[in-house]
């Protein structure tokens, strides 16, 4: 196997850029191996190695893999980085730990390639799990042996090896493997076993599918690689089809905007019909549309350290506390809606001592308002007091005063469209 290694590591170029290569080792079958033939090719590679280990605290087994792993890095003379997980432990939870982690230690120590023991039978079981949960095709792409990562690379040279294939090295059998709570765990050792019996190649199948389905997309993209995507006319004469995909290989630039299908047949709808539009999407994402271009961005996400208040001097979309807010720009469903007489700067602010609104011709003080109209502590506590000119305009979604139901259409200068945040 070392040998076979070692060609397609020479072949695939995996380590010609890199000097200090951080393994991930778990102490299990896979790693053990990874760890093992790497230390071996480590001179013919020209790398200098370090072991990462995380102890997900989750079995008793975890402290003598973790004091093992410590002595092996000992005794191989490779620096040893340990990380212990805290918080809910879940799969998707453990893996972010990880990553986290191995980041953090490429950053501080200097490695610029991380290498991880994924293999062909993870390959198949991740193409499975994919079609079982549904989603796009692009998701069934397969697993690249190398991408951006951190600072450098992560590198995965296992990929065209079946576990069948490995060393029988000491290593340690992780019992949660079984545990069929685990969705991985019920692919592995239920369902591929079980459609074996159907096709005794269907890793092999699986595999081919993800090769297949990477090589689809690659050629979509060198084929639209000269339109230019946001450019509104050109994507308009466009198939329905190429539409699709254009705005889905956009859409890979948001990585947390995980649009639903209904979601993103929405976002289609706009972008082939409509003119000057803005969309909120979720997660704080905006869509921008004019006659001419769109564009997806980042609105700004709530802190805890939000400023008391925002000043909105000129069009565009802002995010305070638990709204939206659009400047002369109509939302979507918008919540409610202000009118003001003058351009000067409209501000948006938490409520004061001594706040007063004009209702139905009387200056209220706030707090009587609220008290008078049973409004809840909570909602008081969420409220926004949008204001021009030191004049209380409007709470969000609770009420307008005289004056901006007052503007007459001739002389309204300014139009705040509020929503609040899904």
């Amino acid at each position: 196997m070392k040998d076979r290694f070692l060609k397609v590591t020479l072949d695939g170029h995996f380590f010609d850029k890199h000097k200090k290569v951080l393994v991930a080792v778990s102490g299990g079958l896979d790693s053990m191996n990874l760890f093992h033939l790497l230390y071996e090719c480590k001179q013919v590679l020209g790398i200098e190695l370090g072991i990462a280990h995380i102890n997900h605290g989750q079995r008793e087994e975890s402290v003598i893999e973790e004091k093992y792993l410590r002595q092996l890095a000992e005794e191989s003379n490779v620096p040893f980085y340990l990380s212990y997980f805290e918080g809910v432990f879940s799969e998707e939870a453990a893996r972010k730990w990880r990553y986290g982690f191995f980041a953090t230690i490429m950053e501080k120590e200097g490695y610029t390639a991380l290498v991880t023991a994924h293999h062909a039978d993870d390959q198949a079981e991740t193409v499975f799990m994919r079609l079982i949960r549904g989603g796009r095709l692009r998701h069934l792409s397969a697993i690249q042996p190398t991408q951006p990562f951190a600072t450098g690379e992560l590198i995965r040279p296992l990929l065209s090896f079946k576990k069948a294939d490995f060393e029988k090295l000491f290593h340690f059998e992780d019992c949660s493997n079984v545990d069929f709570k685990y969705f991985r765990n019920r692919v592995r050792n239920d369902y591929l076993p079980k459609l074996k019996q159907e096709n005794p190649k269907i890793e092999l199948t699986l595999n081919n599918l993800a090769v297949d389905t990477n090589n689809l997309f690659q050629a979509l993209r060198d084929l639209t690689q000269d339109l230019s995507v946001t450019n509104v006319m050109s994507f308009q004469q466009q198939t329905p089809a190429v539409q699709s995909y254009l705005l889905e290989e956009y859409l890979e630039k948001f990585p947390d905007l995980q649009l639903s299908r209904p979601q993103f047949n929405e976002v289609l709808h706009i972008l082939r019909s409509k003119a000057n539009y803005y969309h909120l999407l979720k997660n704080d994402y905006m869509l921008e549309k004019d006659y001419h271009r769109f564009q997806i961005y980042k609105i700004g996400p709530e802190t805890d350290s939000q400023p008391e208040k925002i000043m909105i001097k000129s069009e565009g979309i802002f995010s305070y506390g638990s709204y939206i807010f659009s400047l002369n720009h109509p939302l979507e469903e918008a919540d409610s809606i202000l009118y003001f007489p003058t351009e000067n700067p409209i501000v948006v602010r938490r409520r004061q001592a001594g706040d007063t609104i004009l209702i139905n011709g009387i200056n209220k003080k706030l707090r009587r308002w609220f008290i008078d109209n049973k409004i809840s502590q909570k909602v008081r506590q969420n409220a926004l007091i949008i204001e021009q000119n030191g004049e209380i305009y409007g709470i969000t979604n609770l009420v307008s005063s005289d004056l901006s139901k007052s503007v007459k259409n001739d002389i309204i200068k300014a139009t705040l469209y509020i929503k609040m945040k899904e």
